[in-house]
């Protein structure tokens, strides 16, 4: 009986120490005069530095949703940061005031990319961080800010959209783009609907950017959150299979940026 508890005993501890491997802590930063508030994760079992890779949320702001996101890269052996675009690390789950909090930032295209370069510094200053070795990663707002930080020339091997605004870019911004792209889309999302994409299509076509797109079928508005369908809105709908796959091919992208750094 004693063996057998000294057994469970180690078993135990050996759980402990390997669910305690990946490490995650509140960081606070600043843009302008608003004070931010975003979540780093990473392995500490890691030796040696690591990609970084940015997590930009949802217009519902910082929540479990996007560090659960940076928790999950961190298991990959990446250095994730989900970054606040809203201040105080704040998030609500409130369409409306999602909304109006969103527009606040998106208003101004220029302050919404230095916003999200902000929290694209917090990481980089990272000292687990190899900063030649860099992705960002966003869903619905989030995605749409990842598009603006990679035409706005952020020093990032790739991007990564997961049902977000589908942003052509201008021909000055897809000069400056050195970034690769990846779009993941709902089908049936009717935030961006068959016209919408259609024109994104054209539009990258007329640039050099190494862009791929994948659309979901049967998938709508938010497909990789399961809280979508808790959100009251038909737009919305969690669809686990384009959660799955879509988490795949995130991994299959990443790992191409880097295979070669």
């Amino acid at each position: 009986m004693i063996r057998l508890l000294s057994v469970l005993a180690i078993a135990v501890l050996t759980a402990g120490i390997a669910q305690a491997a990946v490490v995650t802590h509140q960081v606070a930063y600043t843009h302008g005069d608003v004070q931010l508030q975003g979540f780093l994760a990473y392995d500490d079992a890691g030796a040696g530095k690591r990609p970084g890779v940015l997590v930009v949320h949802e217009w519902w702001g910082l929540n479990d949703y996007a560090r659960g996101r940076a928790e999950a890269l961190a298991k990959m052996g990446y250095v994730a940061f989900a970054l606040d675009m809203y201040g105080e690390g704040k998030s609500t789950e409130h369409p409306e005031e999602a909304a109006a909090w969103m527009k606040t930032v998106n208003s101004n295209m220029e302050q919404w990319r230095k916003r999200a370069m902000a929290g694209l510094e917090v990481l980089k200053k990272q000292p687990q961080v190899d900063t030649d070795r860099m992705a960002a990663i966003g869903y619905c707002f989030g995605g749409a800010t990842v598009q603006v930080l990679a035409y706005g020339g952020a020093d990032l091997d790739g991007v990564v959209s997961f049902h977000g605004s589908l942003i052509p870019p201008t021909a000055e911004q897809a000069a400056r783009t050195t970034a690769k792209v990846l779009i993941g889309h709902g089908a049936q999302d009717p935030m961006n609907d068959t016209a919408s994409l259609a024109a994104y299509v054209e539009a990258m076509n007329q640039t050099s950017i190494d862009w791929q797109l994948i659309v979901y079928g049967n998938a709508r508005h938010s497909f990789t959150n399961p809280d979508a369908d808790q959100r009251g809105m038909a737009a919305l709908a969690y669809s686990p299979a384009a959660d799955r796959r879509s988490w795949q091919h995130i991994s299959l992208f990443i790992d191409e940026l880097f295979a070669d750094k």
